[in-house]
């Protein structure tokens, strides 16, 4: 599933290509993954002459704010959006299409139909689900080591499990905790009463920075994603944790070791992270 860096580049793609057109119709072929209104040919009128002002970011989710609506859009394990000419072949599992005034149009592509769509009247959309319970930014200013410690204190879940609670901090998935576990020297079991104030500052340092970069790069590409435009993300090359079981540790060259933790694969180095 994309994690906050690769939606946040289709994000800044997206703002790129789309913002400022005009939706002339949409095209709806499989109504079930229109989440709100109940009724796919309501939304489809709704949208009809809305211009799209912006594309925003709330953790996974992506804002589309137009004139007087905000279509909240999840792209879940599979979903892709790219923009077409009137007239190019539709692809296979192309499931939405927005059709503009310029004759170009923006298509959602999902193999696995596990992506969702919401439309709410503006201001509305932070009312209810899907983005009501949602934790933090992490990228925030007032995302700090304080906060982060503060939102789990006296939870006696793992480490890991916690930090993959959308509820509790957004935007982390497996491949980006692995990495801010690992570059933190914290072992994805630890609970957060044995986590000294120098390891909530660690973690926290961890998190922004590995974010921060993979943004840069455009994201992680291990299977499936790309951008607004195509465009493979290049940070799973910089990868010192996820997906290396077996190699040696970039720091200590102790095999990386792999185990399950809360059902999610997990990757560690056991010399760096200690139990």
């Amino acid at each position: 599933m994309p994690e906050l860096p690769e939606v946040e580049t289709v994000r800044r793609t997206l703002n790129k290509l789309v913002t400022g057109k005009t939706i002339a119709d949409v095209i709806v072929s499989l109504p079930r993954l229109i989440k709100a209104p109940d009724d796919a040919m309501l939304f489809i009128e709704l949208m009809k002459g809305q211009t799209i002002r912006d594309v925003g970011r709330r953790g996974k989710f992506l804002l589309f704010y137009l004139d007087d609506f905000v279509m909240v859009s999840h792209l879940r394990m599979e979903g892709r959006y790219g923009l077409y000419q009137e007239g190019d072949d539709v692809e296979k599992h192309t499931h939405v299409i927005f059709q503009f005034t310029d004759t170009t149009e923006l298509r959602y592509k999902d193999v696995r139909t596990f992506g969702t769509m919401h439309l709410f009247a503006r201001g509305q959309e932070m009312a209810g689900p899907p983005l009501y319970k949602l934790g933090p930014e992490p990228l925030d200013k007032a995302f700090t080591a304080e906060l982060l410690k503060e939102r789990v204190k006296g939870r006696k879940s793992k480490i890991k499990p916690l930090l993959l609670n959308q509820e509790i901090i957004v935007g982390l998935g497996n491949i980006y905790v692995d990495e801010a576990l690992f570059q933190a020297g914290i072992h994805p079991e630890r609970v957060p009463d044995e986590l000294t104030d120098e390891q909530w500052q660690a973690l926290h340092v961890s998190i922004v920075q590995i974010l921060s970069e993979s943004i840069s790069l455009g994201g992680s590409s291990i299977k499936s994603y790309v951008d607004g435009q195509g465009q493979e993300g290049q940070f799973q090359h910089t990868l010192k944790a996820y997906g290396r079981t077996g190699e040696p540790c970039v720091a200590c060259g102790t095999p990386i070791e792999k185990f399950v933790v809360g059902g999610r694969g997990t990757h560690i180095c056991p010399s760096c992270q200690p139990r």
